[in-house]
């Protein structure tokens, strides 16, 4: 929090003080926690710990980082939404007039993406294999204790990954820089490229930005974030084929080929843009909406029905497992269609042992179950909080593509009220409530939360 209140001291903003005092207030709780609990969990976090520890600490987040915004006369629900959406590296947004906003609160929405970006990233790789949430237990790995308890070990890995992020932070910054941003912009539009976040500094989105050099930037790194970090670091190691080997990382550059091409013929034929600006503005909206970032490249619910359509089906793929982005995940697709697949062929040769494999592993039926149950609950989760927005009013594109944003953690939604063009602030505030409780449940796999209110949960 002192960072943005350094910026606006350099730019003479008397907005400084929301900084400096939101920062006395968050170190002084944290201190009097740390005093509390004192040396008490030495010894570690068993499974049950971790879920009630896991979940609390990202719902203390956004309510600290939430504290510059009140200061500055925005709504308690807006802040709180604002903030949430910023640590989930969602991007739905409820501020306008961003380009005559503080400097230091545009700095403070990008540095809650960055920090929730290396969270996710932290939490997808150290925390949920050992809580076997949604199959992620594949990605467990071989050397690691199997005990119910979360070993230090993994400081070495969150060492790793935090440098990693940072240098591909500072590269983005420097890329952008070359394109022809400005420092102030780079800066921001770097933090929530790298974290798949989207919080821009301007209403405009990329739309402000006239070198489509800077747009093809952020492909790249929209893409870069979107990978799983662990092969990241082994690629920045000198091996880069790594990565390539990763089925996931091939089916989802496969599958972003493939809707681009086709979305950049449907744009060249339908709307008669230029190849070069239809291939553009094609690539970088479906990226950033099958990765999670959020941001926009011209308004595509412009571009008629079929883009629409779309675009709400693209909200659910996410990127890959262990990187910054929201979703489904690829990984969690292609166990879905193995198990399918190796079901047709039991249902044609019944007495045939099928195995199906992901990567060198076989699929389990535990894994494959795992895999299941979080899909229904994922899609049933969008269907309750659609149900439930419905009750304020909101027309159905809105209330189902602001149900399918939050839990998949993409940005803006369909329709004219939050679509790219629009923001959430128009929403009542109980729908902002329900869509950041739907926000951290999204970021949290669900099963984080909803593990809590199992009575069982609790029980001795």
């Amino acid at each position: 929090m002192l960072i943005p209140a350094i910026v606006d001291v350099a730019a003479k903003n008397a907005d400084w003080q929301a900084f400096v005092f939101s920062s006395l207030l968050t170190g002084l709780v944290g201190m009097l926690l740390s005093i509390a609990v004192g040396g008490s969990l030495s010894k570690g976090l068993d499974t049950r710990q971790t879920f009630i520890l896991t979940t609390l600490a990202w719902a203390s987040l956004p309510a600290f980082g939430a504290l510059p915004f009140l200061w500055l006369g925005i709504g308690y629900a807006d802040a709180v939404f604002e903030a949430v959406s910023g640590f989930t590296t969602t991007g739905s947004t409820v501020l306008s007039g961003l380009d005559n906003l503080p400097p230091g609160l545009l700095v403070w929405r990008s540095i809650m993406q960055w920090m929730g970006g290396v969270g996710i990233i932290v939490m997808a790789i150290v925390l949920l294999p050992f809580l076997r949430i949604g199959g992620m237990q594949l990605f467990q790995s071989e050397n690691s204790d199997r005990s119910e308890k979360i070993v230090s070990r993994s400081v070495e890995l969150i060492r790793l990954l935090g440098l990693a992020y940072l240098f591909l932070t500072v590269l983005c910054i420097v890329a952008y820089l070359a394109t022809g941003f400005d420092l102030f912009d780079a800066f921001n539009h770097a933090l929530t490229t790298i974290s798949t976040g989207g919080y821009s500094t301007h209403d405009q989105s990329f739309g402000y930005f006239t070198n489509p050099a800077s747009g093809w930037v952020a492909v790249v790194f929209m893409l870069i974030g979107a990978m799983p970090f662990v092969l990241l670091i082994q690629a920045l190691r000198g091996q880069p084929l790594v990565l390539w080997r990763d089925p996931q990382v091939r089916a989802l550059v496969g599958f972003l080929i493939i809707v681009s091409l086709l979305l950049t013929v449907y744009l060249g034929v339908k709307m008669r843009f230029p190849f070069d600006e239809a291939l553009l503005r094609a690539t970088f909206n479906v990226i950033s909406i099958v990765t999670g970032t959020g941001y926009a490249l011209g308004d595509y619910t412009e571009w008629g029905p079929p883009v629409i359509g779309l675009a709400l089906l693209l909200k659910f793929v996410g990127g890959c497992t262990g990187s910054t982005t929201g979703g489904i995940k690829v990984f969690r697709f292609l166990v879905f269609f193995g198990t399918v697949r190796a079901h047709l062929r039991r249902m044609v040769r019944p007495n045939r042992v099928m195995s199906e494999e992901y990567g060198g592993t076989r699929l389990t039926q535990e894994l494959s179950f795992s895999v299941l149950a979080f899909l229904v609950v994922y899609l049933g989760s969008v269907g309750v909080i659609t149900l439930a927005l419905s009750f304020f009013d909101l027309d159905l594109v809105t209330a189902v593509s602001a149900a399918a944003t939050s839990v998949g953690n993409v940005g803006p939604g369909l329709g004219p009220i939050i679509g790219p063009a629009g923001n959430f602030a128009p929403l009542p505030d109980g729908a902002k409530w329900l869509l950041s409780f739907a926000m951290l449940m999204g970021r949290l796999e669900l099963f984080t939360v909803l593990v809590l209110l199992d009575p069982d949960f609790w029980s001795r």
